[in-house]
């Protein structure tokens, strides 16, 4: 390109003083700078990592703007991208309404429960324009919902013993956190010794022998924080010396017999012995403690025996177990209540069996012997407290006496009736009653619960609101429809006992399923009214609309409103308030109607764009001359001019509206040729400023001097070369729309 030649001093600084008064402004978003927390005093650091947690997630970032203004119903979000720094679905994390006129602010932000990762980026969005600021650095960003020690055991047992595992001929262990929730859901890091291994879930399979940790990982700024580091897991790797116990003579014994002591197959006085009997230490663990001797007079003696071997330079092992037994040992079983009544002139069967060879039996009435009583079953007519001893003889005679038999004699008795499951009024639609308890009670008031006894040997009689009901016979009866309402009350005979049950309410709700339904969804204005109504007559009807929780209309059939918010129809039928289902109306949302594209399009001439919109019900499409030209989600468009969308979210309207210009295919030039060649021989501009009534172009000679002005710019400038008196001659050009010089420059003229 030509440049112009030195120019006087008088016409640079003319142009100087002309670009700098005239240039445009462009609205621009700072990125926010992270600041320290101002509630922490003057002189604090800003914030380099977001640590936060329950007891702590406050921080500060400043933001600054520049004009032009945004508009009045602007607002700013700071947003919140992904753990990879992607902005492509990012989180709001604040909303700032009241900073339109403030260029430089702060904004307060807290992090999501979910936030974990080394990537989060954060960005301030303007809903009006709709522009973003630049993203910032990426930050360690994590929320410490676990922050106490973990502990590691084998297996997640939660068995820590002495924080040593053994593996033994080259297998494997698995090491696992056992009191995190959910542990699954966290990223871990684990550590041989201080080496971090690959691994990062909440088990770890080792083979090697070393010492073990692990912690959550909540990025390389905050783990330290969280304290969540592990207790040490000691793995120790050998060869298995195959130990067991050695069979004795004899396996089982009777009570008090001399036994012989149990015995280790590798007699080590190097060796640590730990002894145990179903799985419980009975010999601590001891250095070449290699045998362990049982006490038969202990009665319980019988059971599975284990050592496990521990020592430098060996595997740690547990035997396989040996089962000592006890000879002769039996049961003694009780056929009827452990509490049981006796009424006047009645006798009872008090029975037992055993396993016992060859029993004997002897019956005991308040601890004392009974005569006679000397089989596996005893009559009785007295109140008293009963038991029996079973004895057998053989090789290892032994006694066990039963379970000790209470029977009363009641001077009468308390009935309890109650609900089978869990019952409030109006809660059910239907319930069961049941006779729960039976006492007999002494003549000193004492209770005795004798449920087990006699439950199926009364008589009973339901009654409702005093009155006997119809063949309600049995313990038990179903209520199921709201017609049952009232009290009941059971009466229960035995011989010559009466007796009644205390009284249970019962206001069962009605099966009646109410269903409301809404004319719109969405609240579209304070005018705009919609209708809520139900099928179900109300005619007469005690109900009431509720908005949120709240009754706020009883007389009303069907209830109009433009709120927006939750409602239901409480409808009362006999004393119980019937609910019918929720129809939630939700305000109108702009932002739910979306395109696909930005609302100023510029494409070239002859080209074309579709646009498609979203979120809404239905559309309408309409051209500079409002006419319709498309009722679709999608239009394609080819020619410049200002469009408008009507979409419907169910009865409401959102208008959006779109502009397309074309695309400037050629820069405007800054040097043209007059020499009459027909070729560059005048200044000719991009469509987008030339022949537009709104456009005013001006040019100047390099005395500022106005030489040029004109609206509608015809491309037609100069129109003869005779006003040009020198070679290279520069001229001012300014390109002025409305208010704003949108285009400004040179034109070098070359003769």
């Amino acid at each position: 390109m030509n440049r112009p030649t030195t120019h006087s001093k008088k016409a640079f600084f003319f142009f100087t003083f002309l670009m700098c008064s005239i240039g445009l402004m462009a609205q621009t978003l700072n990125k926010p700078t992270a600041i320290a927390n101002p509630n922490f005093g003057s002189g604090g650091s800003p914030w380099t990592a977001a640590c936060a947690s329950a007891t702590f997630n406050d921080y500060y970032v400043n933001f600054k703007w520049s004009t032009p203004n945004v508009l009045s119903d602007n607002t700013f979000v700071l947003e919140l991208s992904d753990a990879t720094g992607s902005f492509a679905s990012p989180t709001a994390l604040t909303t700032v309404t009241d900073k339109n006129s403030s260029m430089d602010f702060d904004i307060k932000f807290s992090l999501p429960t979910t936030t974990r990762g080394d990537g989060y980026k954060l960005r301030v969005k303007s809903t009006s324009p709709e522009i973003y600021s630049p993203a910032t650095q990426a930050y360690n960003m994590y929320y410490i919902d676990y922050k106490n020690p973990i502990q590691i055991t084998e297996n997640g047992s939660g068995n820590i013993g002495d924080g040593t595992i053994s593996i033994c001929n080259g297998s494997t262990a698995i090491i696992a956190t056992d009191n995190v929730p959910n542990s699954e859901t966290y990223n871990y890091i684990w550590r041989k010794s201080s080496t971090i291994l690959s691994e990062t879930g909440p088990s770890l399979t080792v083979s090697e022998s070393g010492m073990y940790s692990v912690e959550i990982d909540y990025g390389s700024v905050c783990s330290g924080s969280a304290g969540t580091l592990s207790n040490m897991i000691t793995v120790e790797t050998g060869t298995a010396l195959g130990v067991t116990i050695n069979t004795p003579t004899k396996t089982s014994y009777c009570e008090g017999e001399t036994a012989s002591a149990l015995e280790a197959t590798i007699a080590n006085s190097d060796i640590f012995y730990t002894w145990y009997k179903d799985g419980t230490v009975v010999q601590a663990k001891a250095q070449g403690s290699y045998t362990y001797a049982f006490d038969t007079n202990d009665a319980d003696f019988a059971g599975a025996y284990t050592v496990k071997v521990e020592g430098d330079g060996i595997c740690a092992e547990t035997t396989p177990a040996l089962s000592i037994s006890k000879t002769g040992a039996f049961t003694v079983t009780e056929n009827t209540p452990l509490e049981m009544v006796i009424l006047p002139g009645e006798s009872k069967t008090l029975s037992v069996t055993s396993t016992a060879v060859s029993p004997t039996y002897q019956w005991y009435k308040n601890n004392t012997a009974i005569s006679g009583a000397t089989t596996s079953t005893l009559t009785i007519s007295e109140e008293a407290e009963y038991y029996v001893a079973v004895s057998q003889g053989g090789a290892c005679p032994s006694s066990l006496n039963s379970n000790k038999i209470n029977v009363v004699a009641p001077s009468s008795f308390e009935l309890i009736a109650n609900y089978t499951t869990t019952y409030s009024d109006c809660d059910y639609s239907e319930i069961v009653l049941d006779v729960a308890t039976i006492n007999a009670v002494a003549a000193n008031g004492r209770k005795t619960d004798v449920t087990a006894d006699l439950k199926a040997s009364m008589s009973y009689q339901w009654k409702k609101d005093g009155t006997a009901i119809s063949g309600a016979t049995s313990s038990s009866i179903s209520l199921t429809d709201i017609s049952e309402n009232g009290s009941y009350q059971i009466d229960a005979t035995i011989e010559s006992f009466n007796t009644s049950s205390n009284s249970l309410p019962v206001v069962l709700r009605s099966n009646e399923v109410i269903t409301i339904e809404a004319s719109s969804l969405v609240a579209c204005n304070s005018t705009d009214f919609i209708t809520i109504s139900t099928t179900t007559d109300l005619t007469g009807a005690t109900f009431g609309w509720a908005k949120d929780g709240t009754i706020i209309d009883t007389t009303s059939l069907d209830l109009n409103t433009t709120d927006a918010g939750t409602y239901r129809l409480m409808v009362t039928r006999n004393g119980c308030s019937i609910p019918s289902n929720e129809v939630t109306i939700s305000p109108l949302d702009e932002s739910l109607i979306t395109l696909d594209s930005p609302l100023n399009i510029v494409f070239p001439e002859g080209g074309s764009k579709t646009i498609t919109a979203s979120g809404g019900t239905a559309y309408e499409w309409r051209d500079a001359n409002n006419t319709s030209i498309s009722n679709s989600a999608s239009i394609s468009l080819t020619t410049e001019g200002t469009y408008t969308l009507t979409a419907y979210v169910e009865n409401c309207v959102i208008i959006k509206e779109v502009n397309v210009s074309y695309k400037d295919t050629f820069k405007i030039p800054n040097v043209i040729t007059v020499n009459g060649d027909g070729i560059n021989d005048l200044w000719l501009i991009p469509n987008s400023y030339s022949y537009q009534a709104d456009v005013n172009v001006i040019i100047y000679n390099d005395k500022g001097e106005e030489v040029y002005n004109v609206f509608e710019y015809q491309n037609n400038w100069p129109e003869s070369s005779t006003g040009f008196t020198s070679q290279n001659m520069v001229f001012y050009y300014k390109i002025i729309k409305g208010s704003d010089t949108i285009k400004q420059g040179t034109i070098t003229v070359i003769k």
